[in-house]
């Protein structure tokens, strides 16, 4: 009989809620999300309406099985929507958290910024996470606005007004095939503003030549597609992160966190990693449209991945619906054979199933695209890992000990 990825009490059910759907003020090359807006061509507005909203805060509440709840608004750009949503946002979670602990966090590009956005954030406690691929020359050259040009300068006008907020802040940065060759210079500089959690995120697209709408397609492929010319080439990505970490590993340990390196701690030392990607299944991640549309994943916004609408359905009922279940275990069951023999299966899991484009050595379907550069990085960094894992374990004998 065939297992599923998880069970209703074993994690928190996680939602990226989209209040202005995929609607944005800048109009970056490489955005996957951008086009979905013509999957709602009909609608006459994008924005989450009053009604969306509260039934969502109930719902996500009383869908988690921990005390704590922790709300994420993505886009789009999220600023897009005024102060008075999220206010009335926070006012709902008072009246449904019947005492929980309820955190925001929000992803911004930060382009649309000012001291009273920043004041409402410090004031509520918000983690905003900042889009932005670098200095000026590794940003500019995908991020830019409608006019065509970079916006590296009203992002840092932006984070320079989150630190005069002292609003806790992270770097949200994607590696395209451009800035993946400046590695050092990108995370001293992110060290440079302030920056102490960061997130590299590679991307691979692939572009349909047959479709009249989406461009950027979901599995399965054919042949016939092809690689966005932004796309990473997987052994520089490995590359990569082998001379961040070599730097980090040096002088930064315990100071600065990157999600990469924070993952492979956690799976070497046999803990859950804090992003799905690395875990052996998926699935409890999923993604909420402007009209309460939700979908298995943020990277599977595609109408065969509709799990339900929030107006018709609890969270609860659709993230723990057998066809999300499935969704998440097939991460864990499709896996090609060079994958399941792979020394470093337990730090990979075969990485996000959107990502699995390429073909194994013996021609099976489903490899990463991704995995010639995670082998690298993975081989490189294993004895410093492990070292770290074996001390963490035995801090935890020794606190043990010390309570009997």
């Amino acid at each position: 009989m065939r297992t599923f990825a998880f069970n209703p009490l074993s994690m928190p059910t996680y939602v990226m809620a989209k209040p202005t759907g995929s609607v944005c003020n800048l109009n970056c090359s490489y955005c996957y999300y951008l086009e979905k807006e013509k999957m709602y061509a009909n609608r006459k507005s994008l924005q989450m309406s009053d009604e969306t909203l509260e039934k969502y805060i109930e719902s996500y509440i009383q869908a988690q099985p921990v005390p704590e709840v922790l709300f994420t608004w993505h886009g789009g750009e999220t600023l897009i929507r005024n102060l008075s949503f999220y206010r009335k946002a926070l006012a709902l979670q008072k009246k449904y958290g019947r005492g929980r602990k309820i955190e925001n966090s929000l992803q911004t590009n930060g382009t649309l910024l000012t001291d009273e956005w920043c004041k409402f954030f410090k004031d509520n406690n918000f983690l905003i996470g900042i889009s932005i691929d670098g200095p000026e020359h590794c940003h500019d050259i995908y991020r830019k606005n409608k006019a065509g040009k970079g916006t590296f300068w009203q992002v840092m006008q932006g984070i320079e007004l989150l630190q005069k907020h002292n609003v806790e802040f992270n770097t949200l940065s994607v590696i395209h095939n451009y800035n993946v060759d400046y590695p050092v210079e990108i995370y001293n500089f992110f060290k440079e503003i302030g920056s102490r959690y960061m997130q590299f995120t590679p991307i691979v697209e692939l572009v349909s030549t047959r479709a009249e709408d989406l461009k950027l397609i979901s599995p399965p492929y054919t042949d016939d597609d092809i690689l966005a010319p932004w796309t990473i080439d997987a052994e520089k990505f490995g590359q990569f992160y082998i001379s961040i970490f070599d730097e980090w590993i040096k002088k930064d340990v315990g100071t600065c966190f990157i999600q990469q390196f924070d993952a492979t701690l956690a799976c070497t030392a046999g803990e859950v990693p804090g992003t799905c990607i690395f875990g052996e299944t998926c699935g409890h991640a999923t993604v909420m449209e402007f009209n309460g549309d939700v979908y298995a994943c943020d990277h599977f916004v595609y109408p065969e991945y509709n799990i339900g609408n929030i107006k018709t359905h609890t969270l609860y009922e659709m993230v723990f619906s057998e066809k999300q279940r499935h969704f998440g275990a097939d991460k864990r069951d499709l896996l090609p054979a060079q994958c399941q023999q792979c020394e470093y299966l337990n730090l990979c899991y075969g990485e996000c199933p959107k990502n699995r484009i390429i073909k194994t050595d013996t021609g099976e379907n489903g490899l990463n695209y991704l995995c010639e550069g995670y082998r690298s990085y993975f081989k490189h960094t294993k004895p410093y890992f492990e070292f770290m894992a074996n001390t963490l374990r035995r801090s935890k004998e020794i606190g043990a000990r010390n309570e009997e």
